[in-house]
């Protein structure tokens, strides 16, 4: 017996070790997928754990440990830290030497990961003695034409070309790319970073002539490998490998700014947004149209139980930990998270065979086919919010000391495939300016007008000398620019309103045509004016204000009947002349208009909805909004940590459903979030218009848009998304929005409806704040089969 319990204790101490080397591993794999997403904090951690493990099982000496500690210092370079990088990374040679020899394949990885940090710091003779000495190991071990040695080759390479000598670093580059191609093929993802850094090489050598076709095929290769790596990926991972890639994206808008003459470097760049633009937000819509339309019941399944865990996410996230520690908050937050990756993981594999059948067009062929889509008195105008560094610093300089600064560029599309490019300078005065333009827009400033000018100045008058007489602008925004509606900048003699015509995308690319178009949905639906306990009869001006929702999300579980949020009687009216407009309207008003009747919605052809709306930032609601703000100070009770995802700080506010054993709902039963609205069936639908405040708002994504309700509908697969980027009047909107109706059923573009709607309500209500907070992204094109044409009134 005793020899048996001690057999099993070994069996089950080595089973142990197996399981916590084999959690080192997915730890170590992990902070490898997060250092390629430049998630290097998150990657550390990662990393850490993996160290830890390791050295607990193997010991503080072993190969296992080393590679940990390569890692991690490889980590801690990235961010800049060299006083821990250099220990960590001379460490692991340290015991790679010890325990494998000198010339063993691993220590020469190690050199190669110190002489990079060497690089970065301008310490070339150091690096290149490193660089050297693992050339010499790799070729003796593994043979000249190995990957490692074209990697080694292509790292000494750059150190020629960081000190001015690109002459000595051709033939490397050359060689180095040689290997690459034989060993990997011609698509691999190191063959892609050898072009991009040998273009910048034969930039300096030889110009942009012989730099574009490198870049050109280095993006070409990413490309592909985007469109077939994110077929499985879920929205977190592919947001992750959007930003791996951002790198060489931005490299060629620097190289724009360096030669806007260069028709090559403008077609290269323009290719470049219109393709990478909003694209998390495509393919994930790509997904959802599958699983609607075109998978079978199995995959609905999934994406009914992703839709529910959402919502389980939403309502966590909004009623607070309650009786759960904190630590076991988090745990469940983050368990639900996960849960959900997974299962979006799972339908984009299963959709993938439809998402390939539906491929956008070739990187030779977007910039034609874009111009093609667009008509011919118009052009495409692509806002791009980059960081920007010298191509071709001084030489000498060290790589850690390049500097970076965020800038605008403007690419405008002509229908015939001329492109103009416009550098617009560093974006920290352009945002102030958009700033300062929402804010006075806002708040009702009567100094409106001068921060109009001062955007329009910065942001839009650069580009009117290459427009020409083009007045019809599709405007695709970046950065905060995505925030601002172009029609209230003033030239100082009026309003652009007045002299173009905008339509707003979130790519170029969405003038193609839909895939397979889809029949376009014919039923109107129309939520207003919901049941949020307060009764009518009690509202006074003040208590009309919009109250705190971080009020609510410090005190959580509030009841709705105490009258959380202010009765909106133009929503009711709103919502009432629409129907009179068009009787075929269902119309759900008060304690109709509920959260479940929206996310159980079927297609319907137009949904209009007129509540509160939210997005969490510290701001207060003005008098007579349709929105929450907030202000502080109402509560004692610390705040909460807002949830991090932004689709969970934007959503809409109706009538809770009153749960069995409740007297009345919670405000997490009332308050649906972006997230949510995500998994609506909206293929067909032609038009959804958020008659509330700030549904335009959310968190700003360089070059994939603004994450918060806009972004949840067009996932869904709205056409066209009316929003709001400030807190709205109730008043002023309803009169907006009946006015916008009657141009619709006049036969008006779903855009230029609301432009003529607004130009009509600027005669009763100059200041922009009540004619301008509306934007329309998406299709201008009129309403089909919702109502017979009426007269504008």
């Amino acid at each position: 017996m005793v020899v048996l319990c001690c057999a099993t204790g070994a069996l089950a101490s080595e089973e142990q070790s197996d399981a916590r080397l084999l959690e080192a591993q997915t730890a170590f794999d992990e902070a490898q997928r997060l250092k390629e997403a430049g998630r290097y904090t998150d990657a550390i951690k990662e990393s850490e754990h993996a160290l830890a493990l390791r050295g607990a099982v193997r010991g503080a000496t072993s190969p296992e440990v080393a590679t940990s500690l390569n890692q991690l210092g490889d980590l801690f370079r990235r961010q800049g830290d060299v006083s821990r990088a250099e220990p960590l990374l001379q460490r692991a040679l340290a015991i790679r030497e010890a325990t494998l020899g000198q010339n063993h394949p691993d220590v020469a990885t190690s050199l190669n990961c110190l002489a990079i940090l060497y690089l970065d710091q301008g310490q070339y003779a150091r690096a290149e003695t490193l660089y050297q000495r693992a050339l010499v190991i790799w070729e003796s071990a593994l043979g000249q034409g190995h990957p490692d040695v074209a990697t080694s080759l292509h790292n000494l390479a750059n150190l020629y070309r960081d000190q001015g000598k690109h002459a000595r670093a051709e033939p490397l580059f050359q060689r180095a790319l040689a290997i690459f191609e034989a060993a990997l093929g011609q698509s691999h993802p190191d063959i892609a970073e050898s072009l991009d850094e040998f273009a910048l090489n034969q930039l300096a050598l030889h110009g942009p002539a012989h730099a574009v076709p490198l870049l050109t095929r280095a993006f070409i290769i990413s490309e592909g490998r985007l469109r077939q790596e994110s077929l499985g990926f879920s929205e977190s991972r592919l947001t992750d490998f959007l930003q791996h890639l951002r790198t060489e994206e931005e490299r060629l808008y620097s190289l724009l700014r360096a030669h806007p003459e260069n028709s090559s470097v403008r077609h290269l760049a323009a290719t470049a947004v219109l393709l990478r633009k909003g694209r998390s937000v495509e393919e994930i819509a790509n997904t959802s149209r599958a699983v609607y339309r075109s998978l079978g019941a199995r995959e609905r399944d999934t994406f009914e139980r992703l839709r529910d865990l959402r919502t389980q996410l939403a309502q966590l996230s909004l009623s607070g930990p309650g009786s759960l520690a904190p630590a076991d908050y988090q745990q469940r937050l983050k368990a639900l998270a996960d849960e959900g990756d997974s299962l979006e993981a799972d339908l984009a594999r299963h959709s993938a065979p439809l998402r390939e059948q539906t491929a956008r067009p070739p990187p030779a062929e977007i910039v034609d086919r874009v111009a093609a889509s667009l008509p011919g008195n118009a052009a495409l105008i692509e806002f791009i919010a980059y960081e920007d560094s010298p191509l071709l610093p001084p030489p000498g300089t060290p790589r850690s000391r390049i500097p970076t600064q965020l800038r605008y560029l403007a690419l405008v599309l002509f229908p015939d495939a001329r492109i103009h490019a416009v550098d617009l300078g560093p974006a920290a005065p352009i945002d102030r300016a958009a700033a300062h333009l929402r804010n006075a827009m806002a708040r009702r400033d009567a100094n409106y007008q001068r921060v109009a000018q001062e955007l329009y100045t910065l942001a839009f008058k650069p580009l009117l000398p290459g427009l020409g007489e083009v007045r019809r602008l599709f405007l695709s925004p970046d950065g905060q620019l995505g925030l601002v509606p172009f029609a209230a900048l003033h030239d100082g003699h009026g309003f652009l309103v007045d002299s173009f015509d905008f339509s707003y995308v979130t790519s170029g690319k969405d003038l193609l045509p839909r895939p397979q178009q889809l029949s376009p949905a014919r039923s109107v639906v129309v939520l207003a004016d919901p049941d949020f306990g307060a009764r009518l009869e009690d509202a006074t001006p003040e208590s009309q204000r919009s109250p705190s929702l971080e009020r609510f999300f410090s005190t959580r579980r509030r009841d709705l009947s105490g009258g959380a949020w202010a009765p909106l009687p133009g929503t009711r009216r709103e919502g009432e002349a629409i129907q009179s407009l068009l009787p075929q309207a269902q119309l759900h008003l008060g304690p109709e208009a509920t959260k479940q009747r929206l996310l159980q919605l079927s297609t319907p052809g137009v949904l209009h909805v007129a509540t509160h709306g939210f997005f969490l930032e510290d701001s207060v609601a003005p008098k007579d909004s349709r929105g929450l703000g907030h202000s502080g100070g109402f509560s004692s009770d610390a705040a909460p940590p807002r949830p991090a995802d932004p689709l969970l700080r934007s959503g809409l506010v109706l009538s809770g459903a009153k749960a069995p054993g409740k007297d009345a709902a919670t405000a997490e039963d009332a308050l649906v979030t972006a997230l949510e609205l995500a998994g609506l069936d909206l293929w067909g639908t032609q038009l959804v218009v958020l008659s509330a405040c700030d549904t335009g708002r959310g968190d700003v994504k360089h070059g994939q848009g603004v994450y918060g309700l806009r972004r949840a509908l067009v996932i869904a697969g709205a056409e066209t998304v009316v929003m709001s980027l400030w807190k709205v009047n109730d008043d002023s909107t309803r009169l907006l929005m009946e006015d916008y109706y009657r141009h619709l059923l006049a036969g008006g573009g779903r855009a230029e409806a609301l432009r003529d709607a607004m130009r009509t309500l600027r005669e009763s209500r100059p200041h922009p704040h009540y004619w301008a907070p509306f934007i329309a992204l998406g299709r201008d094109a009129p309403l089909q089969s919702i109502a017979p044409v009426l007269p504008p009134r």
